[in-house]
């Protein structure tokens, strides 16, 4: 499993950036940023260096990490999966080619798109140094117009972009992006039930275009959750000092809440069921709330059954896991709030 943390060749290169960058102004920008993406403003306040720097602390360890999170997913089920191209769409500094980088030693060729120029600058000044990351390629671009004129690749990364798009844009952006996906796409939102909302609706439109799920879903069915619950997940990561400046905040370590879909050309011979919540541990059972094969099921693993109980004690929320004796779920605990 690749960690959820920045590469230290990624954080010298950021650290090398920072030398003389005001910690104080930063975190002005940062607070400016993020509320522009709440609304809905995508990164159109990034407009120079100082903002891109801004929003690489502030924002960058977070989306690697939720971006790393859905790979590791990725790769436990698909541990034959060797990409040798990646084709990442709406790019910004380049989180999730890093990410991939570290993901997959098979990757050698990169092409980024993204119509920042102060994302693209920094993306390209992180990476000037990097061996592994040295077949880069950025181009610029508005997300669909550049993804036109893009070659296809092995594997096609989209983090963080569809939720600037307006409806028909994503439903348009979906199809050109499975049509450049030679093999695996892998979309991550925000772990929201917008968020969660625009990975359903991507992922209904490319199954009915031939798209089969590899994770987190172990079926091409619809997705057993009703509203107020929703499919996401949580990924914890560690605080730099600089990042605990810029988003400040006291605790060491953020809790990245994500939604994600990796779709592939070709369908699972197995795919295991996942766990949609942190599982509840007593001294008679482990209880835990999974969405399997056969749909939404509540798994009661008694003590009494110790190699059983034995390995439930260790699932953690997001685990791809493997279950015998299943009972039907009654209900949706939790409903509307996070596990």
């Amino acid at each position: 499993m690749t960690s959820p943390d920045l590469p230290a060749e990624l954080k010298a290169a950021l650290d090398a950036k920072l030398r003389g960058f005001s910690r104080s102004d930063a975190a002005e920008r940062s607070a400016l940023i993020s509320k522009n993406y709440r609304d809905g403003g995508g990164s159109g306040t990034i407009r120079s260096e100082t903002d891109a720097l801004a929003y690489a602390l502030a924002r960058m360890p977070a989306t690697y990490a939720a971006v790393t999170a859905s790979l590791n997913a990725l790769g436990e089920i698909r541990p034959d999966f060797a990409p040798r191209t990646l084709l990442d769409i709406g790019a910004g500094p380049g989180t999730a080619s890093w990410a991939a980088a570290e993901a997959f030693s098979s990757l050698r060729g990169f092409t980024l798109l993204d119509a920042n120029d102060a994302l693209r600058k920094l993306a390209l000044d992180l990476v000037s140094e990097s061996f592994r990351l040295r077949e880069l390629h950025y181009e610029r671009g508005e997300a669909r117009n550049a993804l036109i004129k893009a070659d296809a690749a092995d594997l096609v990364v989209a983090s963080y972009v569809i939720g600037e798009l307006s409806a028909a844009e994503q439903n348009a952006l979906a199809v050109l992006m499975w049509e450049k996906t030679r093999d695996t796409l892998l979309v991550v939102e925000p772990g929201t039930p917008a968020g969660y909302a625009r990975i359903i609706a991507l992922r209904e439109r490319l199954i009915a275009a031939g798209a089969h799920v590899a994770a987190p879903c172990p079926h091409d069915g619809t997705c057993p959750l009703a509203a107020p619950d929703w499919c996401h997940f949580t990924q914890r990561l560690q605080r730099s000092r600089a990042h605990k400046q810029v988003k400040g905040a006291e605790l060491p370590f953020e809790d990245e809440r994500f939604a994600y879909v990796a779709l592939t050309r070709a369908p699972l011979e197995v795919r295991p069921s996942r766990v949609l919540a942190q599982p509840v541990l007593s001294k008679v059972e482990v209880t835990a709330k999974l969405c399997t094969p056969a749909g939404l099921v509540l798994s009661r693993t008694p003590r009494r059954a110790r190699a059983d109980y034995a390995l439930a004690r260790r699932w953690r929320w997001g685990d791809a896991v493997v279950v015998e004796e299943q009972t039907l779920l009654a209900g949706r605990p939790g409903e509307g709030q996070d596990p």
